[in-house]
Protein backbone atom coordinates (compact mmCIF):
# COMPACT_ATOMS: atom_id res chain seq x y z
CA UNK A 1 0.00 0.00 0.00
CA UNK A 2 2.86 2.32 0.90
CA UNK A 3 4.44 1.73 -2.53
CA UNK A 4 1.17 2.53 -4.25
CA UNK A 5 0.75 5.84 -2.38
CA UNK A 6 4.38 6.70 -3.04
CA UNK A 7 3.87 5.96 -6.76
CA UNK A 8 0.71 8.13 -6.91
CA UNK A 9 2.46 11.00 -5.10
CA UNK A 10 5.47 10.83 -7.45
CA UNK A 11 3.15 10.70 -10.48
CA UNK A 12 1.25 13.85 -9.48
CA UNK A 13 4.49 15.62 -8.60
CA UNK A 14 5.95 14.80 -12.04
CA UNK A 15 2.79 15.88 -13.88
CA UNK A 16 2.56 19.19 -12.01
CA UNK A 17 6.20 19.99 -12.83
CA UNK A 18 5.74 19.18 -16.52
CA UNK A 19 2.58 21.29 -16.79
CA UNK A 20 4.26 24.22 -15.04
CA UNK A 21 7.00 24.26 -17.67
CA UNK A 22 4.69 24.55 -20.70
CA UNK A 23 4.74 28.03 -22.23
CA UNK A 24 1.58 30.07 -21.95
CA UNK A 25 0.41 32.29 -24.80
CA UNK A 26 0.56 35.95 -23.73
CA UNK A 27 -0.95 37.80 -26.72
CA UNK A 28 -4.40 39.29 -27.27
CA UNK A 29 -5.55 36.57 -29.65
CA UNK A 30 -5.29 32.99 -28.49
CA UNK A 31 -4.48 30.65 -31.41
CA UNK A 32 -6.81 28.04 -29.92
CA UNK A 33 -9.67 30.53 -29.85
CA UNK A 34 -12.38 30.47 -32.52
CA UNK A 35 -13.20 33.58 -34.53
CA UNK A 36 -16.53 33.83 -32.73
CA UNK A 37 -14.78 33.79 -29.33
CA UNK A 38 -12.29 36.37 -30.60
CA UNK A 39 -15.03 38.76 -31.64
CA UNK A 40 -17.00 38.18 -28.44
CA UNK A 41 -13.94 39.03 -26.35
CA UNK A 42 -12.88 42.04 -28.37
CA UNK A 43 -15.49 44.82 -28.35
CA UNK A 44 -13.24 46.94 -30.57
CA UNK A 45 -13.72 44.42 -33.41
CA UNK A 46 -17.50 44.42 -33.08
CA UNK A 47 -18.04 46.91 -35.88
CA UNK A 48 -14.95 46.28 -38.01
CA UNK A 49 -15.41 44.98 -41.52
CA UNK A 50 -13.28 41.96 -42.37
CA UNK A 51 -10.72 41.25 -45.06
CA UNK A 52 -10.30 37.49 -45.42
CA UNK A 53 -7.38 36.14 -47.43
CA UNK A 54 -8.25 32.54 -48.24
CA UNK A 55 -5.70 30.12 -49.63
CA UNK A 56 -5.50 26.36 -50.03
CA UNK A 57 -2.87 23.66 -50.31
CA UNK A 58 -2.74 23.66 -54.13
CA UNK A 59 0.46 24.82 -55.78
CA UNK A 60 0.33 28.47 -56.79
CA UNK A 61 3.45 30.21 -58.04
CA UNK A 62 2.41 33.81 -57.28
CA UNK A 63 0.27 33.22 -54.18
CA UNK A 64 2.95 33.67 -51.49
CA UNK A 65 4.09 36.97 -53.00
CA UNK A 66 0.50 38.18 -53.47
CA UNK A 67 -0.27 37.32 -49.84
CA UNK A 68 2.79 39.24 -48.69
CA UNK A 69 1.77 42.25 -50.82
CA UNK A 70 -1.76 42.08 -49.35
CA UNK A 71 -0.42 42.05 -45.82
CA UNK A 72 1.89 45.00 -46.51
CA UNK A 73 -0.99 46.99 -48.02
CA UNK A 74 -3.19 46.12 -45.05
CA UNK A 75 -0.56 47.27 -42.54
CA UNK A 76 0.04 50.46 -44.49
CA UNK A 77 -3.56 51.56 -45.12
CA UNK A 78 -6.20 49.47 -43.37
CA UNK A 79 -4.94 48.09 -40.05
CA UNK A 80 -6.88 50.63 -37.95
CA UNK A 81 -10.17 50.24 -39.81
CA UNK A 82 -10.58 46.58 -40.73
CA UNK A 83 -9.68 43.13 -39.42
CA UNK A 84 -7.48 40.84 -41.52
CA UNK A 85 -7.53 37.05 -41.37
CA UNK A 86 -5.37 34.75 -43.51
CA UNK A 87 -7.01 31.33 -43.54
CA UNK A 88 -6.21 28.03 -45.19
CA UNK A 89 -9.76 27.14 -46.13
CA UNK A 90 -8.96 23.47 -46.77
CA UNK A 91 -8.06 23.07 -43.08
CA UNK A 92 -11.32 24.69 -41.94
CA UNK A 93 -13.13 22.40 -39.52
CA UNK A 94 -15.30 24.88 -37.66
CA UNK A 95 -16.69 27.18 -40.34
CA UNK A 96 -17.86 26.27 -43.80
CA UNK A 97 -15.97 28.96 -45.68
CA UNK A 98 -15.92 26.96 -48.94
CA UNK A 99 -19.71 26.90 -49.22
CA UNK A 100 -20.31 30.33 -47.68
CA UNK A 101 -18.01 32.18 -50.08
CA UNK A 102 -17.86 29.67 -53.00
CA UNK A 103 -14.12 29.21 -52.64
CA UNK A 104 -12.29 27.13 -55.23
CA UNK A 105 -9.15 28.98 -56.31
CA UNK A 106 -5.73 28.82 -54.62
CA UNK A 107 -6.00 32.48 -53.51
CA UNK A 108 -9.16 34.48 -52.97
CA UNK A 109 -9.80 37.64 -50.98
CA UNK A 110 -13.25 38.12 -49.48
CA UNK A 111 -14.35 41.48 -48.13
CA UNK A 112 -17.16 41.27 -45.57
CA UNK A 113 -18.97 44.48 -44.71
CA UNK A 114 -19.91 44.71 -41.02
CA UNK A 115 -22.17 47.36 -39.51
CA UNK A 116 -23.55 47.24 -35.96
CA UNK A 117 -22.14 43.73 -35.59
CA UNK A 118 -24.09 42.39 -38.58
CA UNK A 119 -22.76 41.18 -41.90
CA UNK A 120 -24.24 43.22 -44.76
CA UNK A 121 -22.73 41.23 -47.59
CA UNK A 122 -19.45 40.28 -49.16
CA UNK A 123 -17.51 40.58 -52.39
CA UNK A 124 -14.68 38.42 -53.71
CA UNK A 125 -11.44 39.52 -55.32
CA UNK A 126 -9.90 36.75 -57.39
CA UNK A 127 -6.75 36.11 -59.42
CA UNK A 128 -4.54 38.51 -57.47
CA UNK A 129 -1.63 36.12 -57.93
CA UNK A 130 -1.66 37.15 -61.60
CA UNK A 131 -1.10 40.85 -60.76
CA UNK A 132 2.11 40.61 -58.74
CA UNK A 133 4.43 41.87 -61.50
CA UNK A 134 3.51 45.53 -60.81
CA UNK A 135 3.23 46.37 -57.11
CA UNK A 136 1.82 49.85 -57.74
CA UNK A 137 -0.98 48.54 -59.97
CA UNK A 138 -1.63 45.70 -57.52
CA UNK A 139 -1.95 48.13 -54.59
CA UNK A 140 -4.16 50.53 -56.57
CA UNK A 141 -6.48 47.75 -57.75
CA UNK A 142 -6.86 46.12 -54.33
CA UNK A 143 -7.27 49.52 -52.62
CA UNK A 144 -9.96 50.52 -55.11
CA UNK A 145 -11.88 47.28 -54.52
CA UNK A 146 -11.60 47.57 -50.72
CA UNK A 147 -12.45 51.28 -50.62
CA UNK A 148 -15.41 51.04 -53.00
CA UNK A 149 -17.05 48.02 -51.33
CA UNK A 150 -16.44 49.02 -47.73
CA UNK A 151 -17.40 52.68 -48.38
CA UNK A 152 -14.12 54.17 -47.36
CA UNK A 153 -14.43 57.24 -49.63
Amino acid sequence: MYRFLLFIGAYFFAISNVCAQLPQYQGEYNPNQTLREYFAAEDENYDKSIIYVFYNNDYCYGCPQAMEMLEQLYQKKYADEYSLFMINYQDDDEYNFIATYSLSQPLEVVLVKIEDGNSLGFVKIENLQNLISDKTSFDEYVSYRIDSFLNRY
